[in-house]
């Protein structure tokens, strides 16, 4: 691998290792894109104060999320199909999350089940959980990230429909790929890639097959996915979930502040602000311009987090300036897995902590948990003012 600095950096190198449905099912949004692109672009215009002449000795980046330690406040993001960016990516991906410090998020619609990655991660991880309209297998996943003593988990508001995404239609996106002319031919300039593949035998959504009665195959799985994301999904659902988890309950895709404080309401221990990466509703603004309104919505009635465009350590800085309380980095890690696997998140979360001390010094703080609203200079206009 050449010399990383930044994230970027790993991007690039993502982008030559993997074939071209996965980076570009990771390197998209919704519809026009806007969204997703103001995810990132949208913490260009937050400045950052310069501050001079302080003790800054015994520095850390250390906090907590939902109670547990994080050497930074910076968790891992459920992302769908992680094991097709790399060969087990959900495991190598844990298992980097566990040896830095940081909490892990295994997606409903990973490619490593939730005993896979139980096998291998040395700590607890987070289970992101998507509502089902079947109920018994809604039920029973529960129960499976319970028994895999997951330490929290994660329900995700903002998929009820899904959101058409340009690139993976005409890719004809799957897990595992098709084996047509073009999907081969692209595969086999991958070749690191396509060993490792055909090494495991994890190559398709394994929370599902064999866990749903008559899904045995690709064409099932398809069709049964598509029909069952709830739509029907409301606050009562979400109670009930709440009440059948019992632990540690973190909802996903807050963007407003009504429903900020209707996950108060239902006794969410956390909420992260979250526009599903720019993958859904094309056209909402982004994360990082809506926290500010969803923190003073809740106060400290609850643990706010923001994903959606970290690509740096400073980003995590100005979101928890915002008041964020922690931060979910998606896209950030996928680069690294996909640039060199286990190794490759590691280098993506030492990147981020590594700028997050360098500019923690230069903005005068010791201690991330530290970091305020006096650190940064925010247009008037950021928030916007909306009719």
């Amino acid at each position: 691998m050449p010399v990383i600095t930044n994230i970027d950096d790993l991007k690039q190198v993502y982008k030559k290792r993997t074939p071209k449905m996965f980076y570009d099912y990771c390197e998209s949004g919704s519809y026009t894109e806007q969204t997703f692109r103001e995810n990132v672009t949208d913490f260009q215009k937050i400045r950052l104060r310069q501050r001079v002449a302080r003790d800054l000795t015994g520095r850390s980046t250390e906090t907590l999320m939902v109670g547990e330690k994080a050497a930074m406040p910076v968790a891992l993001a459920p992302v769908g199909s992680t094991g097709m960016q790399n060969p087990d990516g959900e495991i190598k991906a844990a298992r980097a999350a566990a040896a830095f410090g940081v909490p892990f998020t295994l997606s409903t619609m990973s490619i490593c089940s939730i005993e896979d990655v139980a096998e291998h991660s040395p700590t607890p991880f987070w289970f992101q959980l998507y509502v089902m309209k079947d109920e018994d297998f809604v039920d029973a996943i529960i129960e499976r990230a319970r028994a895999a003593k997951c330490s929290a988990l994660v329900l995700t508001l903002d998929l009820q429909i899904l959101g058409q995404r340009h690139k993976d239609l005409k890719n004809g996106l799957s897990s595992p790929p098709k084996l047509t002319i073009p999907n081969m031919i692209n595969m086999a300039t991958k070749p690191a890639w396509s060993l490792g593949m055909l090494k495991t035998p994890r190559r398709s959504f394994r929370n599902i097959v064999g866990h749903v009665k008559g899904v045995d195959n690709l064409a099932d799985l398809t069709a049964w996915a598509n029909e069952q994301f709830d739509p029907k999904l409301d606050w009562g659902k979400v109670k009930r979930i709440r009440d059948q988890w019992g632990g540690k309950l973190i909802l996903k895709g807050v963007l407003d502040a009504d429903d900020a404080r209707m996950a108060v309401d239902v006794g969410a221990d956390a909420m992260i602000v979250s526009n599903h990466g720019g993958r859904q509703l094309d056209g909402a603004l982004s994360s990082i311009r809506m926290l500010p309104s969803i923190v003073r919505a809740v106060g400290h009635q609850t643990e706010v987090y923001m994903d959606g465009g970290i690509r740096s350590g400073q980003d995590v800085i100005k979101a928890l300036a915002l008041g964020a309380k922690g931060t979910f980095i998606g896209r950030s890690y996928i680069y690294g897995l996909g640039a060199g696997g286990q190794a490759g998140v590691t280098k993506a979360l030492e990147v981020i902590q590594k700028e997050m001390d360098i500019t923690m010094a230069l903005c005068g703080v010791q201690k991330a948990t530290q970091i305020g609203p006096e650190h940064v200079l925010v247009p008037k206009d950021f928030e916007g003012e909306w009719v």
